[in-house]
């Protein structure tokens, strides 16, 4: 959900929404919808330059030629096929100063994220895409503590969102491929970055998944309700340009806990998967202004595509 930071404070994110990508109703599985895969990373646990009003600007780009069944083997109609999707990311991020009684000093403030989906898949593939457009739309109100403080600076931020997505994004149940989901999703987090040294942090952002039914899955389908599920972003990077640049490494992992419910009944051998892991950068102009670049390679998928992830993030302070 929030954003990023430097020394004192850091950063962003609220994916917030996120965004992992991909439900392929006719992919066997694929039941789940998009969730925070990578958006957020280094310096997560709290916003970079206090209270106020903050912009971030994601734009993430993602590539498969491999659908992957329940054993983590490809499926031969769609593998071979290229995939390739296009997300971009509005958030708004407001961060009071006020706090909120019975919360330790916690402080109240409020997400949204607007993101603008379209993919492309090659000529051959058997998978129908829809027309670029609106996605799911997100909001959560969070609390952020201040950094626990040490004689040499921070310590330790924190945050927790009470994220919920709803079903704004475009989507017909007779494509493959939607910006939307057609369903409600509740995702809280807990974000924290630990400040091992000044200048090295790791940080973290763990997430619970629960989704509604979806009453258009189409493929013949009554309903169908994904299964619960939990996935976190990590990362840790070190200073290398006192201020301006720090790089590092960051991942992601998600795995479906419960079956999807298919017309009531639950079903297995569809539960998900994915690790990713790869390098990654900050680059900072000021305290208001910070760019980061992340780059992510996945490996031991199931009931999913398996690919690469891209991911530009601006982040400004007004």
């Amino acid at each position: 959900m929030l954003i990023i930071a430097l020394r004192k404070v850091s950063m962003l994110v609220a994916v917030c929404l996120c965004f992992g990508l991909l439900a392929l109703p006719t992919a066997r599985a694929y039941d789940l919808p998009p969730v925070n895969l990578g958006f957020t990373t280094f310096l997560d646990g709290g916003p970079p330059a206090g209270p106020g009003l903050y912009l971030t600007q994601y734009f993430q780009y993602y590539t498969s030629d491999e659908f992957k069944d329940s054993k983590g083997k490809n499926i031969p109609p769609l593998s071979g096929h290229d995939l390739n999707a296009y997300i971009s990311l509005t958030q708004f991020i407001y961060q009071s100063n006020q706090q909120v009684p019975l919360t330790f000093g916690g402080k109240w403030g409020m997400n949204f994220m607007v993101p603008i989906v379209g993919f492309n898949l090659d000529d051959g593939s058997p998978l129908v895409e829809n027309d670029p457009g609106l996605g799911d739309i997100t909001i959560g109100p969070f609390i952020q503590w201040d950094p626990i403080m040490g004689k040499n600076g921070p310590i330790m931020l924190n945050r927790i969102e009470l994220q919920a997505t709803f079903p704004t994004g475009r989507y017909d149940h007779n494509k493959s491929l939607n910006p939307g989901s057609n369903i409600f999703t509740f995702n809280p987090y807990w974000s924290t970055t630990l400040f091992i040294t000044p200048k090295w942090t790791a940080s973290t952002r763990f997430h619970y998944l629960w989704c509604s039914e979806n009453g258009e899955p189409g493929n013949g389908l009554d309903d169908l309700q994904a299964g619960q599920a939990i996935h976190f972003n990590y990362a840790s990077e070190y200073e290398i340009i006192a201020k301006m640049l720090r790089v590092g490494v960051n991942g992601y992992y998600l795995k479906q806990l419960t079956d999807t419910e298919i017309n009531g009944d639950r079903v297995s051998g569809r539960k998900e998967q994915v690790f990713a892991i790869g390098p990654g950068a900050i680059f900072s102009f000021s305290q208001n202004n910070h760019i980061f670049f992340n780059a992510y390679f996945e490996m031991e998928t199931e009931n999913r595509t398996e690919g690469n992830r891209f991911n530009l993030r601006w982040v400004h302070h007004f």
